[in-house]
């Protein structure tokens, strides 16, 4: 087996693992929990957050099995882990946090797929 069908291959794996946990801990919190993360207490939103950035792992393992350029690949984690992120907070507002970060983490997500669009459009 050649090195990089190796790290595809493990790519891959880590890829399909993040995306179903992750979305997972995003669309039902709960039993995240009660299944497969028991260390308690149960917190949604820190569910939501985990399941956020696990998404964007997810994505970061995908574009680089697509060959996308470096720069491109951290785009493509740090965009749809703070966009997930940022709608984790405008779901989760009601239980705490400040009343500015569903604000300051919509701006930071808009910078960062302002960015990958940037870098995507300019690879074609």
């Amino acid at each position: 087996m050649d090195r990089r069908l190796l790290g595809i291959g493990a790519a891959a794996v880590g890829a399909l693992f993040f995306a179903v946990t992750g979305a997972w801990a995003m669309l039902s919190p709960h039993s995240f929990f009660d299944v497969l993360a028991t260390y308690p207490p149960y917190t949604r939103h820190l569910f939501h957050d985990a399941g956020a950035f696990q998404l964007g792992i997810a994505a970061s393992l995908i574009a680089g099995i697509a060959g996308r350029s470096g720069l491109a690949v951290g785009l493509w984690a740090g965009a749809v882990g703070s966009t997930l992120h940022a709608v984790s907070h405008w779901v989760d507002r009601n239980l705490g946090g400040r009343s500015t970060d569903p604000y300051l983490l919509t701006a930071l997500a808009a910078l960062l797929v302002a960015g990958l669009i940037a870098v995507e459009v300019q690879r074609r």
